[in-house]
């Protein structure tokens, strides 16, 4: 199995579920906290921003359009994170509810200073156990979460089960292998300085090629299953704005780098500043970012 779905990034990445208290249910139980780099990796919202949160911002627009959203529709989130795709929603619509759920009480917290909408209400909770009544949606979405979930295909089936026969269930993850250039270059680096840590490369993340998120729709028995890529652009002000981030240590570049002597990480950062930079000065530069995306229909009319 892959390094991200072990079970110290499932105590942090994916105990994901929701209180529903208008629904008389009683709030799940939490998950034990994590330790090590990999318990700041989904928990330091403010880092998190800096170090793809303002990139999924960006992805956040593009697939609530790819998405097909409609005014009035009521929403899930999973896997809202800070609140990126669900803001989205907020701003694309006029009507409807919105509910975003993640494991982490930090980012769930984050998401609520940040929301601009009443529309829009965070919590806690489980992607492999939504605690929603069947056909409670009109459409589920999970922006860049669901590489992480342990049992994907459970978590998969429960979007379907939550959403209203005729609705549309979609999800996004970036393309690690080649279209993320941002961590395509610091993992080739990271490889090309140690080897031993290659197999950390997130080029190994599940459902990050071509193909694989549409399979997945089809064997939790989605139809008019639709694949497409997705491409923003992330723009850095510098080196620094692109290094600083890592250190921050969120996300699994960031707790490798958290995990290296001062010496390695050093020679990490130099490489990296060689590979992005050259002999031109610091300055502005500009990456490309893809990501995969499904979307698909639960059957039965719409």
């Amino acid at each position: 199995m892959n390094e991200p779905c072990t079970p110290r990034w499932t105590a942090v990445a994916l105990t994901l579920g929701v209180s529903l208290g208008s629904a008389g249910l009683a709030a799940p139980p939490e998950a034990p906290p994590p330790t090590g780099p990999e318990a700041r990796m989904f928990t330091a919202s403010d880092g998190y921003e800096r170090y793809m949160g303002r990139w999924s911002r960006l992805l956040a627009q593009a697939h609530v359009a790819f998405a097909g959203v409609e005014d009035g529709q009521r929403l899930l989130d999973v896997g809202t994170g800070t609140g990126a795709l669900a803001g989205a929603l907020a701003a694309a619509t006029t009507t409807g509810d919105i509910v975003g759920i993640d494991p982490s009480e930090a980012f769930i917290a984050a998401a609520r200073k940040r929301a601009r909408s009443p529309r829009e209400r965070y919590e806690v909770g489980d992607a492999q156990a939504l605690r929603f009544p069947d056909a409670s949606f009109d459409q589920a979405l999970a922006l860049l979460v669901m590489n992480f979930v342990p049992d994907h295909l459970k978590a998969a089936r429960e979007l379907k089960r939550v959403t209203r026969p005729g609705g549309t269930v979609s999800a996004c993850v970036w393309d690690y292998d080649a279209g993320m250039e941002l961590l395509r270059l610091f993992w080739d680096q990271a490889v090309a300085l140690d080897p031993a840590t290659e197999s950390r490369d997130e080029r190994h993340m599940k459902l990050s090629l071509r193909g694989q998120l549409g399979q997945l729709w089809r064997e939790a028995g989605l139809v008019e299953v639709r694949e497409q890529p997705l491409v923003v652009d992330t723009a850095f002000q510098g080196f620094d704005d692109y290094w600083q981030p890592f250190l921050a240590g969120v996300g699994p570049g960031g707790a490798h780098v958290a995990s290296l002597s001062v010496e390695r990480r050093q020679q990490l950062e130099a490489r990296l500043r060689t590979r992005l930079l050259g002999v031109r000065p610091d300055g502005p530069f500009t990456l490309k970012a893809r990501a995969w995306c499904v979307r698909g229909q639960v059957p039965g009319p719409r």
